[in-house]
């Protein structure tokens, strides 16, 4: 396994000679080809495999056959009646549907540009991703195309994806996913389609993530850096066997397709392998249950908060569906603790749960637990995925850590992204020389080789499953006064014992919460914040909660002679982002604790808001 053939520890996958930690699993051979597109790769790829993508509410089903002419066409539309070109950025913005990869795999077929954002961003923050990633054309629905009214976004070429709702009568729109679809019957492939090599080193995808340092950028992603992570998936989950019409291999996707983890898993790695999705345009407990009794799916990928939900409804789930076809449960986006693995066997016996770790940055592997046996050590992310290198480097030393010992997780491997678009300084600051990325996660890695993730050195939030800077507010004031007479809401009263004079802190906690979120960074929201005419310092940090997984909470400081209440923080705030940016916790204080160079002492505010809870 070591390079150079220095000695492996059969057991950790550690070598001394070198630091380095290296998958226990069987490497996987990739492609040699240079000139090939992810598109190309999976279409190609042997599997017995029959149904691809099924629409959960309506049933309607797209077999691999339809699945690949459809993406000819679309791909053959794009090229030759809208003037897609390689290198040229498309928009997704759409919940999900089984359009989704179909515009998604056309688009890369082209050695075009893939970028997605959630249905849930406000106009604004769309068009800041617009004006970073400079899309030729947008792929929307008819009930968000109102969302791309601003800045850059107001002139997009907007091609709809069908929906019952009546296409907008909208200047902008210039075709619609039917009719692209239908092209290739009309020799439209034959006129005007520009063909051009797209090699495995063109940037494939461009995800919007706040990655390690905290900041909303693109990560581009490369075709062999997808087709590392299909091939990885395929080593899973691939369909051998008699073909079927429905086979062995059902998953529900109910992981938003905008998300690495759904478009990687759901729209590429899957499909790769011949299994059949059936998508759910969004999570409902129930549709997501009936869907697993309906169309009999053997596995259910979620996120921590969705499973909790499934084990405190569990007594009327299993009364009201059937779920007896339902053997696995994926489960990533943050480590679940061993007390709810236990819980969720118990309440539903001959369900596995298996775990994963990914980031955006590794095109969302990096991790995982592939059998029972491996699931049974809790806590865990698993083992290193195959063809991946790891170390554990101590954060203030740069020191390479062995078995058993706590650091940052770096890792290495062939699904590494290419970097942030556009930003050479945050791309040299995350990847590393000779090819490694640092995860700003903060773990380490048993003797048996075992991935734990503890803490996260990057400032993130995981706020159901997903990376999120969410905020929660606090604000200090001199001790004896207090702001919020006429709140019904308990304050819990701790002093601030790093700040000059007697400091008083009060807690406020919003119980209204957003079903999803995605990654935020608290500088977005705390430079938010600095444009309140009454506020004069801001921090944002996490704060823990059992439901899901951390809430974002605010240390607000302000202006003299200012009487700002809780209530006119969060409204302000929450009439400028989406609802998973908002701010769920309110304090006042007097002054933000940050060290000499100016950097806000995080861990202290962290420590603080938790110490009495």
């Amino acid at each position: 396994m070591g390079g150079g053939g220095a000695a492996v520890d059969p057991r950790s996958g550690f070598c001394k000679s070198n630091s380095i930690f290296y998958s226990k699993r069987r490497p996987i051979l990739l492609p040699s080809d240079p000139h090939l597109s992810v598109t190309t790769f999976m279409s190609s790829r042997p599997h017995s495999g029959h149904v691809a993508l099924v629409d959960a509410p309506t049933g309607r089903r797209v077999t691999y056959p339809e699945l690949w002419r459809a993406v000819r066409a679309v791909a053959a539309s794009l090229s030759a009646r809208h003037g897609v070109r390689k290198g040229q950025v498309v928009l997704i913005l759409s919940p999900n549907s089984i359009d989704f990869p179909i515009v998604a795999l056309a688009v890369m077929s082209l050695g075009g540009v893939l970028t997605t954002t959630n249905p849930l961003n406000t106009p604004g923050e769309i068009a800041k991703q617009v004006a970073d990633a400079k899309p030729r054309l947008a792929f929307t629905t008819p009930a968000l195309i109102s969302k791309l009214s601003e800045g850059a976004a107001a002139s997009l070429p907007v091609v709809v994806l069908d929906s019952d709702d009546k296409v907008p009568d909208d200047p902008r729109v210039v075709s619609c996913i039917t009719e692209m679809v239908k092209s290739n019957a009309t020799g439209v492939s034959a006129a005007g389609n520009v063909e051009e090599k797209v090699s495995q080193d063109d940037t494939a995808t461009l995800l919007y993530s706040s990655g390690t340092t905290g900041t909303s950028k693109g990560v581009a992603s490369t075709h062999r850096n997808l087709i590392s992570m299909v091939q990885i998936v395929r080593s899973r989950y691939r369909r051998e066997g008699p073909s079927l019409v429905m086979g062995s291999h059902v998953f529900v996707c109910t992981v938003p397709m905008f998300h690495v983890y759904g478009l990687a898993f759901f729209a590429m790695g899957l499909l790769g392998a011949g299994s059949t999705v059936v998508v759910l345009p969004k999570f409902e407990m129930g549709e997501m249950m009936s869907a697993v009794s309906r169309y009999r799916a053997n596995y259910l990928p979620l996120v921590p908060p969705i499973l909790v939900q499934m084990v405190k409804g569990a007594e009327s789930i299993n009364a009201e569906y059937d779920l007896s076809s339902l053997r696995t449960v994926l489960c990533g986006g943050a480590p679940l603790t061993g007390e709810v693995i236990e819980e969720f066997i118990k309440r539903f016996p001959g369900v596995e749960i298996l775990q994963g770790y990914g980031l955006t940055e590794t095109t969302g592997i990096g991790a995982s637990a592939d059998s029972v046996e491996e699931s049974r050590r809790h806590g865990t992310a698993g083992l290193l995925v195959p063809n991946t290198q790891a170390r554990i480097v101590d954060p203030e030393t740069g020191e390479s850590l062995p078995v058993k010992r706590t650091g940052e997780l770096w890792l290495r491997g062939p699904y590494v992204m290419k970097g942030y678009f556009s930003n050479p300084r945050a791309s040299a600051t995350t990847l590393v020389s000779d090819g490694w990325l640092r995860t700003g996660d903060i773990c380490y890695i048993d003797e048996d080789g075992f991935v734990f993730v503890v803490d996260r050195l990057k400032e993130l939030i995981k706020y159901k499953g997903y990376q999120v800077m969410l905020p929660f507010l606090l604000l200090v004031e001199p001790a004896g006064r207090c702001s919020y007479p006429l709140l019904k809401l308990d304050p819990r009263t701790v002093t601030l014992p790093f700040l000059r004079g007697q400091l008083i802190l009060r807690i406020f906690m919003v119980r209204t919460l957003p079903r999803c979120a995605v990654q935020v960074a608290p500088a977005e929201l705390e430079a938010l914040l600095l444009t309140h005419p009454q506020v004069s310092d801001a921090a944002v940090i996490p704060f823990p909660d059992k439901a899901v997984g951390q809430l974002p909470m605010a240390y607000v400081v302000r202006k003299e002679g200012s009487h700002l209440q809780e209530k006119g923080v969060i409204d302000f705030v929450a009439r400028q982002v989406a609802p998973y940016k908002k701010i769920r916790r309110v304090a006042f204080v007097l002054a933000i604790p940050k060290t000499a160079s100016g950097k806000i002492l995080r861990k202290d505010l962290v420590k603080l808001a938790t110490s009495k809870l």
